[in-house]
């Protein structure tokens, strides 16, 4: 009898922790984990970029995160050069993302309030665009004009 109530008590622990981790799962599906990252650098900084560079990547970006690493952000990568335009559903925190031209030239920057849903595009087409924490690019007076090292080759 004993051993029956073992099994039952271990066949209910174990769906327990299923269903929490099933849960848990959908709550992180939105993370984008194990993405390559990239070196670049612009001036003195360099940056450890997340690349979002498949369809997929660009979809979730940094949704449903709550912290990022001060030098730290993501390099979306586009196969086409085109007006590619950027809002913040489900982003929980605020960023700053600077467009990027084909030669490395920020063409413009702007900031982004968390979860919003108001477009940031950029002021002609690119094929880059790189997210930082908020106020990242101003705080170290990198502006349009300003060249992104390490990009990759498309």
């Amino acid at each position: 009898m004993s051993t029956s109530k073992n099994f039952l008590r271990h066949s209910c622990a174990t769906l327990l922790t299923s269903l929490f981790l099933a849960a848990s799962g959908l709550a992180l599906a939105q993370v984008n984990v194990g993405l390559p990252t990239i070196e670049l650098k612009t001036g003195i900084y360099r940056i450890q970029a997340e690349l979002a560079d498949n369809p997929k990547a660009r979809e979730v970006g940094l949704m449903n995160r709550t912290t990022m690493p001060p030098n730290s952000g993501m390099l979306f990568v586009f196969e086409q050069k085109a007006g590619h335009c950027f809002w913040m559903n489900n982003t929980k925190i605020p960023l700053s993302i600077a467009f990027i031209a084909d030669d490395g030239k920020i063409v413009n920057i702007e900031e982004m309030q968390a979860d919003t849903t108001n477009n940031h595009c950029p002021k002609a087409a690119v094929r880059y665009a790189l997210e930082m924490n908020k106020q990242w690019f101003s705080e170290r007076v990198i502006v349009p004009g300003t060249v992104i090292t390490g990009l990759p080759k498309s």
